[in-house]
């Protein structure tokens, strides 16, 4: 067993600042910045933010590869980390610096440059997943290696999406968007230099070789029952998730008709965890982490029908419901990336070959298509349900579109996550690990 000090977990956790910005601001913000500035039909937006993470589906395993791969045995992801994590603020930054007319150019703009901040991400993220199976060789210190993690991320997600709307609302308009993606690049470089200097001299645990051709070793990871069934659960939940993201803005604008409630029930889904998050730990380590990963789960699911109240259109139930979501949240973040590691660790012990940044890069490619399915669906949702695009003019939404929206952040999240818990049920790795 390595335990690890505290100053390492709390430099892995600090690259959660970076993934947890950008993973949460763009769900949050690029939807409304394409519909209701820029003037992008509602389906067309909802595919603009789906195509650069589906790319990045294709991307993640390849970056896990060449990290796999690295000549820097003992250094094997940090030079990764770092140089992507810099690209990675400027290409968000300059997301929000092009055209904003005509609307075809302005869209163009936003698509290429969302498309090359996630390609640098993958490249980013995947060896920040993999550090935390070669860090530490011990089920339950993967466990309190993530809660650090998970704990900082949330605060991330925390601070960058009540923060993101605010500095929108605030200044509003084109200036508005370009103040806040200035702010976000730079919590994403605090958190890239944080965990490439926090990290610097832990020793590996794993030091497999890497090889093998990529399909090959691609196709090996897909056959693996365990780890299929992991990320078709958490796949299921991501795209709930995004579409939760995706829906609040236009719940708080067009339902309850106060964008200042978008802040406050993002803050209302997020701050339970950094809270509860230790406590999910405990009760993951007295039930293990699949069966704490499934509580998590029924608890999320409850709140997400609990969402259904805001089209009422009062605020108070909508973020009491969005509260019971944050609990469960917690949970569904802690356990899948605890039980990642594992699945990572265990292959290299069984086959003696390093494939631990190519597992991280499958997990993150399908949890980023998962996350950009959630806009997608969303958009064709209020598609459906008649949302009128604008050019930040304020539209009064029809009855049926503001059905739309209330049912894409309830009913049809809550009913991906009930889903999510059968393929769950056939997960049989964490018994082993609990047993040995």
């Amino acid at each position: 067993m390595i335990a690890l000090s505290r100053r390492t977990r709390a430099g892995y956790a600090l690259g959660g600042i970076a993934s947890g910005t950008y993973g949460t601001v763009p769900g949050l913000i690029l939807m409304p910045f394409l519909t209701d500035l820029l003037g992008v039909e509602a389906a067309i937006a909802g595919m603009i933010v789906f195509a650069p993470k589906a790319w990045d589906f294709f991307l993640n395993p390849l970056a896990g590869r060449l990290s796999d791969r690295s000549r820097h045995p003992h250094d094997r992801r940090r030079p990764f980390i770092l140089r992507a994590g810099v690209l990675l603020a400027l290409s968000f930054l300059a997301m929000f610096f092009g055209p904003t007319a005509p609307p075809v150019a302005a869209a163009l703009w936003v698509l290429i440059l969302f498309l090359a901040s996630a390609t640098v991400y993958a490249f980013f993220q995947v060896p920040y997943l993999a550090m935390s199976a070669e860090i530490t060789d011990d089920y339950a210190e993967r466990t309190r290696l993530i809660s650090w993690r998970v704990i900082v991320f949330t605060l991330a997600i925390l601070v960058s999406g009540a923060t993101a709307p605010a500095l929108v609302e605030t200044f509003g308009g084109v200036a508005g968007y370009r103040i806040m993606a200035g702010a976000m690049a730079a919590l994403i470089l605090i958190g890239t230099a944080g965990v490439w200097w926090g990290t610097r001299r832990v020793p590996l645990t794993r030091t497999e070789d890497a090889g093998g051709r990529l399909f090959g070793q691609l196709v090996i990871v897909l056959r693996d029952r365990d780890a299929r069934t992991l990320i078709v659960s958490f796949v299921l939940q991501a795209v709930a998730i995004g579409m939760v993201l995706g829906g609040v803005v236009y719940v708080a604008r067009h339902v309850v008709h106060d964008p200042a409630v978008a802040t406050i029930a993002f803050v209302c889904f997020v701050a339970p965890a950094v809270v509860l998050t230790p406590l999910w730990s405990a009760l993951g380590r007295r039930i293990g982490k699949k069966g704490g990963f499934a509580a998590a789960t029924v608890v999320m699911t409850a709140g997400l029908l609990a969402l259904l109240s805001a089209r009422g259109g009062d605020a108070t139930p909508m973020l009491i419901a969005a509260g019971v979501v944050g609990v469960g949240y917690a949970g569904a973040q802690l356990f899948p990336l605890a039980m990642l590691p594992d699945l990572a660790a265990e292959d290299a012990r069984r086959s003696g070959m390093n494939r631990i940044g190519m597992i991280s890069g499958v997990w993150s490619g399908f949890e980023l298509l998962g996350y950009a399915l959630g806009p997608a669906l969303l958009g064709l949702v209020l598609s459906i349900g008649g949302y009128v695009a604008s050019t930040g003019t304020e539209v009064v939404q029809s009855d049926s579109a503001q059905w739309a929206i209330v049912l894409g952040v309830s009913v049809i999240p809550a009913a991906l996550c009930a889903i999510s818990l059968v393929p769950l049920s056939r997960y049989r790795l964490d018994a082993r690990l609990r047993a040995a």
